[in-house]
């Protein structure tokens, strides 16, 4: 499946991990199963951070697979081909589930951490999008960061019945809780505030502690300044 310069490449970046990454490949009798089945075989023999296993049990779309830690199944999930533009997104779910950190502001992090709620996202893209990474990835990171939100990407050509089922008619199209959620080019920035509706109350909050800290503050300081002038007394 993969070249090698992508093998090389991908090695590199493997090399990043700081924590054991595990792939849970959900597949059937089929080629694009078989596809998937190779390339996460190969990719598994690039690091020892890396194992990859099947479990055809699970009630989820087949071919697919979570990227997850060792006895967790938090993490992104891929339904499809990763490939094409999406092999980025890939690797940086790679890195992000084996510890590497994003490069995205520490605060932004932290809110995705914060929100509140069980949130169930799907993405449809397919391999020549352009658009698809950015939304694609985004939502890969919550999903890293956050055991509430669940993220698939789905890959519009190897799923077109749902593509037909669901109206889609253009991609990156972004479902939540089985509702449309968004279509077209959106940033993490934009899906977190659309989602974290939590956000000004725990805002108002911090205020309220930084607003009582400050009074307390007032009210201590001339006993601090007395307590000196007994001192040099």
């Amino acid at each position: 499946m993969l070249d090698t310069n992508m093998k090389t490449q991908l090695k590199a970046y493997l090399e990043k991990l700081t924590k054991p990454v595990e792939l849970i490949a959900t597949l059937d009798d089929g080629a694009k199963s078989a596809e998937i089945r190779e390339l996460l075989a190969e990719i598994a023999e690039l690091s020892d951070k890396v194992t990859f296993k099947e479990d055809n049990g699970l009630a989820v779309r087949k071919p697919s697979f979570l990227i997850t830690n060792p006895g967790s199944s938090q993490g992104p999930r891929f339904a499809g081909s990763p490939l094409g533009h999406e092999f980025t997104s890939l690797v940086l779910a790679l890195l992000w589930t084996g510890g590497h950190p994003s490069k995205e502001a520490q605060t932004l992090l932290e809110q995705i951490r914060n929100i509140d709620g069980d949130f169930e996202f799907e993405t449809y893209y397919s391999l020549s999008c352009h658009n698809c990474p950015d939304v694609v990835q985004a939502l890969n990171l919550m999903a890293v960061l956050n055991p509430r939100i669940k993220h698939t990407a789905i890959d519009g050509g190897t799923y077109q019945n749902e593509i037909t089922e669901r109206n889609v008619m253009g991609v990156p199209a972004v479902f939540m809780n089985g509702k449309e959620f968004g279509q077209g080019r959106m940033t993490l920035t934009e899906i977190v505030a659309k989602v974290d509706t939590g956000a000004e109350k725990r805002a108002a909050e911090e205020l309220n502690k930084r607003e009582a800290y400050d009074v307390f503050n007032r009210r201590l300081r001339p006993v601090r300044r007395s307590g000196s002038r007994l001192l040099r007394a």
